[in-house]
């Protein structure tokens, strides 16, 4: 099992981040480039977190080996217990005490860590100081051209670095010339790391305060259905705030692509430019534009004024911006209307007498297996108005434990004699067993809970509602680099804030212990312990918060109505698809039987046309004058005899006007319609 453990949480971790990805992002329409940068960010960032536990119980491993070998020099070990060792074991022995090493299930080899956390920290820290940036600026361009958005790129990022070299050239030249200190790469390289680090706690005390706090608070409110539906009436007053703003943004922008279209004939230079921002418009609005435009007219340069390549390049990039902001919110709507919906089906259900759970409306998609056989509309009402809430309430005591749990040892992890990092307690007595699964599962738990407080609050960032990473494929190329960026900055310095939470970190513990391989290469800088910070605090990025004041009031009440205006709206449509359904199935019938009268008639046609050819002696006599008026029609056709009072003088269109000249004994003696209508009878 040698690094097999290695190998199979490298490709699991990368499906995990590939199904990220295409839940966040879109692989038909975004840009391959955008796409692979995030994934290889959001890759790297949870190779990290997944691999972590490993390096630790390696290090735990090979601190057994060190010590074992310091007391294999004393002259107290036993010769006997040399000979009880395996190729798996090894024994570590005092005075008076018995240990043996065990290799974990896990074991890393020696020199692939130290290579392999090279590899991830050095590729994540480009990424996200220097490729993202730059992909960025390039995705946000409006340019037409892939020089042209180069170029756009090469200009932002300058000045946005530019001031970062400035600063730093600077240290760098107080540094170098100050007589007593003496810089060689090492020390360069250690001053970057730290700095980067710095950047990244800064962040960390911001958005892991921000979780621990939110992640507990937000499975309690679940269990509570009347606030949650009171939440989402609030939820509801918002959004539609923001999709009418985006409606309204999306017009102001398609009337300025109209003018332009319109202004720009087909035989312009600049007309190919017009046609790329033309093809990212919605359809309904290229049709329109499309009707409009009059490709007959030439351009005259010399009477009309005519915008310029920046101009069109900047219209470009506002389109982009506005469709995909009306397409998100758009969406986002529809979600927030199944998940109210579903809140009210679930207040309605919680007072049936029958224990089953009835949806207001039917699904979309047919019921599968599951729901058929499994998930029965009583479990569903056992679920939903019982367990549910219950369920939610354990699970957000235990996670408000952890909480607290993270917030004493945040406080207390510089503590090492005595510990009182609950974490270092935890790994402690777990080593003295070397018990290498329940290490592992431990740090995994820890670390993995710190993550989803970070990356959670990292995932409902709204920064002026510019960065927004919205599920269902409505994440722009922006924010999903965003995104990646944040991962790469914030992962090292949680990883080296874990370490110092189990003391594995010598630089916090101070403690002569065998360092891990991620801690080795010199990736941990200064440490500070983390704090809760105010939710208040954070409104200024987007954490809009839910306090009980008049003006939510109001917004509640303008959600409700707005939910019972697409209630009815929806129920129109499904009680208008069901009508339509139910004159499809009757005219469905009635066409049936119709079509069994016709086939009938056709069948007693032929059977009085046989019986005509058979009786040529007694025709006159054994038909009366309204059955042998069919005979006669057929006689008449195969002898290609015209009708008996045809008048070609007297053939009108209208059916109306030759109904009074008909007589009541034959059919044809006034035609008023066309010769074809002798065909229709056979």
């Amino acid at each position: 099992m040698s690094g097999a453990a290695l190998g199979i949480e490298i490709v699991v971790v990368f499906f995990l981040a590939l199904f990220l990805l295409h839940r966040y992002g879109d692989f038909k329409k975004q840009q391959r480039m955008v796409l692979f940068g995030t994934l290889l960010a959001w890759y790297l960032c949870f190779l990290i977190v997944f691999i972590l536990p490993l390096d630790v119980s390696t290090t735990i491993y090979k601190q057994c080996l060190i010590d074992h070998e310091a007391h294999a020099q004393t002259p107290s070990v036993s010769p006997v217990l040399s000979n009880q060792t395996t190729p798996n074991t090894s024994i570590s022995a005092s005075k008076n005490t018995q240990r043996v090493c065990y290799k974990p299930w896990s074991y890393i080899p020696d020199g692939i860590m130290p290579v392999f956390w090279r590899v991830v920290y050095w590729t994540s820290q480009c990424l996200t100081w220097l490729l993202l940036p730059f992909m960025q600026s390039y995705a946000r361009s409006g340019g037409f051209s892939i020089t042209g958005k180069i170029k756009t790129a090469l200009i932002e990022n300058a000045i946005y670095y530019g001031t970062y070299l400035f600063i730093f050239g600077s240290l760098l030249i107080y540094v170098a010339v100050h007589p007593q200190w003496h810089l060689s790469w090492y020390e360069l390289q250690t001053i970057g790391i730290t700095a980067a680090n710095t950047w990244g706690l800064f962040l960390l005390v911001l958005l892991l305060g921000y979780g621990l706090v939110e992640i507990p608070r937000s499975y309690w409110e679940a269990s509570r259905q009347g606030h949650l539906l009171i939440k989402t009436y609030f939820k509801a007053a918002k959004l539609m705030t923001e999709k009418a703003d985006s409606e309204e943004n999306l017009e102001d922008v398609m009337e300025e692509v109209r003018k332009i279209n319109e202004s720009i004939k087909y035989n312009h230079p600049l007309r190919k430019n017009v046609d790329t921002i033309l093809r990212k418009c919605p359809v309904e609005y290229q049709e329109k534009m499309g009707r409009n435009m009059d490709d007959y007219e030439d351009f005259d340069d010399k009477h009309n004024t005519y915008p310029t390549e920046r101009s069109l390049s900047k219209l470009h990039k506002q389109v982009i911006y506005a469709v995909q902001r009306h397409n998100r919110t758009h969406v986002q709507w529809q979600i927030l209307l199944e998940q109210a919906f579903h809140l009210e089906d679930v207040a309605k259900n919680e007072t049936s007498t029958s224990r089953q759970f009835v949806h207001s409306f039917a699904p979309p998609e047919p019921v599968g297996w599951f729901r058929r056989y499994i998930y029965t509309p009583t479990v569903e009402w056992y679920w939903e108005c019982l367990l549910k809430q219950w369920f939610y309430r354990i699970l957000s005591v235990l996670l408000s434990l952890f909480s607290v749990a993270v917030v004493w040892s945040e406080c207390t992890f510089f503590s090492t004699r005595p510990v009182l990092s609950l974490f270092a307690v935890f790994i402690q007595l777990a080593e003295r067993d070397y018990n290498y699964l329940y290490i592992e599962m431990a740090c995994f738990i820890t670390i993995f809970f710190l993550c989803t407080c970070v990356y959670s609050t990292v995932f409902r960032i709204r920064v002026f509602n510019y960065y927004y990473l919205a599920s269902h494929h409505q994440t722009d190329a922006y924010s999903l680099q965003f995104s990646g960026m944040l991962f790469c900055r914030l992962t090292p310095p949680l990883c080296l804030n874990f370490l110092g939470l189990i003391h594995m970190d010598s630089a916090i513990s101070h403690q002569a212990k065998e360092q891990t391989a991620y801690t080795s290469q010199g990736f941990n800088g200064p440490e500070s312990h983390l704090e809760i910070l105010g939710t208040r605090c954070l409104n200024l990025l987007g954490f809009q918060q839910f306090m009980g004041d008049e003006m939510t009031s109001d917004l509640i009440d303008e959600g409700r109505e707005l939910l019972c205006r697409e209630r009815r709206k929806r129920q129109r449509i499904e009680d208008g698809e069901s009508r339509r359904r139910e004159w499809r199935e009757r005219y469905a019938q009635r066409d049936e039987i119709a079509g069994r009268n016709r086939t009938s008639m056709s069948e007693m046609k032929e059977t009085n046309y046989g019986e005509t050819l058979n009786s040529n002696t007694n025709r006159q006599a054994n038909y009366t004058p309204s059955s042998s008026q069919t005979g006669r029609d057929s006689i008449e056709l195969l002898q290609d005899a015209e009708p008996l009072d045809f008048n070609a003088e007297t053939l009108t269109d209208d059916p109306l006007q030759s109904e009074p000249g008909r007589h009541a004994g034959g059919r044809y003696f006034s035609m008023s319609s066309s010769r074809s209508r002798i065909f229709d009878d056979v």
